[in-house]
């Protein structure tokens, strides 16, 4: 068939001008359905990037971004996601799904191949590898060239341009009481810093090149670090965009990889010895006495591993997508990206794709429950009883007290889940995506990502706002910590 015709009404990221199909004869086109929530479509970044990379003048790459939930369609905020993810590609915003329905596209992510002349020759659903990818387009290309309809050439974009700071995009915050001092994820910077209470920063773990690579804290490479567990002086951080787990000696001055082999693990993962198992963006981390479990967003399923033997296995979860309670080997989870733990060991997770607050007991009733949450496309912004609460993707956890504290993702507001009264309120935030400290119910926050307590403080990683956030329950306040040097 041949391609539809890009809508002449929609937003582009990344192009000073709305493309037409015609902007791409003579190359192979791949189309590229996505939404910014996906694990799935984040996982498939990297592999479009190599082909991009292999195939710099014959392949085109255009992102369609169709999304789920309600604050994925406005453009600012995908054009947050395009520069977080690194994307240097064109992107169109398919806010009403025009695109998507033309295509007869199904799921998330789905990526459509338009030859040279402009006709739909191939689709595939699903994440690509990169050595399927490569084989496939080299097959694509080779029968293109034969037939005479290829014209490689340059290609140029007006990229969008990232914020610069000493913050870029925090994925994650981790406060420390004992030693009084904060963790931050620095994700876009590929790095974590270690500061005071007050922001003043102490140490930087990583270089801030993006790669994987143990040893000194100032030479270390990351990718995307998020989520993060203390154990005395040893740090442990989920490095998500390298697949895998590391610890900081704190002490010592060194950083090693202990799960993970640096790949992203593929069909069903089993355990294993730390690293030997490839795990699937390990998201967020919380540590039960000498078990380190993990929010493991790409493969839907907690796993835990074990300081003592050094085995890592899943403890939560089929690998299957939903949401089903039940016994953890039978449940399903749905991309959960936030963790915590009460005083008895009992879990508590951010299950983001079903917008769900979910525990697993792991102990005594050796269950998995939902909280809040109902379903794969059942979100909203509403209060009151758990049973018919809604949040839209929450990422971020922490608990205290008898409560769950939530940052509420995409409603742009922290909230509070009570565990023995099973009721949701607000805590801060107006819900509109935005940047303005004061009083809780003024504030504005844009995406934030991660929360964590100490003492009547709550610090939240305010992820497209660039900053930490701290939440002062005993005057009603929010404002921003001044991280610098």
């Amino acid at each position: 068939m041949n391609a539809p015709e890009f809508p002449g009404d929609a937003d582009w990221l990344n192009t000073d001008r709305p493309l037409r199909l015609a902007d791409f004869a003579g190359k192979l086109l791949l189309l590229d359905f996505w939404t910014y929530c996906c694990i799935n479509c984040m996982q498939l970044l990297p592999t479009l990037r190599r082909l991009e990379r292999e195939f710099p003048e014959e392949l085109a790459v255009v992102g369609v971004h169709t999304p789920k939930f309600d604050q994925e369609r406005a453009t600012e905020n995908v054009r947050q996601a395009v520069m977080r993810y690194g994307i240097r590609h064109p992107v169109l915003n398919d806010a009403s799904m025009e695109t998507w329905r033309q295509y007869a596209v199904r799921a998330w992510p789905t990526l459509m191949f338009v030859d040279p002349v402009g006709r739909v020759v191939g689709k595939v659903e699903g994440e690509l590898r990169y050595e399927q990818g490569g084989e496939l387009v080299r097959k694509m290309l080779e029968i293109f060239r034969a037939e005479g309809t290829l014209r490689p050439g340059p290609q140029v974009y007006d990229l969008e341009s990232p914020r610069s700071g000493v913050l870029r995009y925090p994925g994650k915050v981790l406060a420390d009481p004992v030693g009084e001092r904060l963790f931050i994820a620095d994700s876009g910077h590929h790095r974590v810093l270690v500061t005071d209470t007050e922001g003043q920063i102490q140490t930087v773990i990583g270089s801030g090149d993006e790669g994987l690579s143990d040893g000194v804290p100032e030479g270390a490479r990351f990718s995307n670090p998020q989520g993060m567990a203390l154990l005395g002086e040893v740090l442990y951080i989920a490095d998500t965009g390298n697949h895998a787990v590391r610890a900081v000696d704190l002490e010592m001055a060194f950083v090693d990889t202990v799960v993970g082999t640096g790949e992203r693990g593929v069909g069903r993962m089993d355990g294993g010895p730390g690293l030997t198992v490839p795990l699937r963006s390990p998201w967020d981390l919380v540590l039960v006495g000498r078990r380190l479990f993990i929010a493991m967003a790409g493969s839907h399923q907690l796993w835990m591993y074990d300081l003592e033997s050094g085995l890592a296995t899943a403890v939560a979860g089929t690998g299957g997508e939903g949401i089903v309670d039940g016994l953890p080997e039978e449940a399903l989870l749905a991309q959960p990206s936030g963790i915590a733990a009460d005083e008895d060991g009992v879990l508590y997770f951010a299950d983001s794709e079903t917008s769900a607050v979910r525990q697993a007991d792991l102990i005594t009733a050796y269950q998995v429950s939902t909280l809040v949450g109902s379903g794969l496309f059942d979100f909203g912004d509403v209060d009151g009883a758990a049973s018919s609460a809604r949040m839209q993707h929450p990422l971020g956890i922490a608990f205290e007290g008898g409560f769950v504290y939530v940052a509420d993702t995409y409603n742009n507001k922290i909230k509070r889940v009570g565990t023995e009264t099973l009721a949701v309120a607000t805590m801060a935030g107006t819900g509109e995506p935005g940047y303005a400290d004061g009083a809780f119910a003024a504030a504005r926050f844009h995406e934030p990502g991660g929360l964590s307590i100490l003492g009547e403080r709550l610090y939240v990683a305010d992820t497209n706002n660039h900053a930490v956030r701290v939440l002062d329950a005993a005057n009603g306040t929010v404002s921003t910590l001044p991280v610098d040097f």
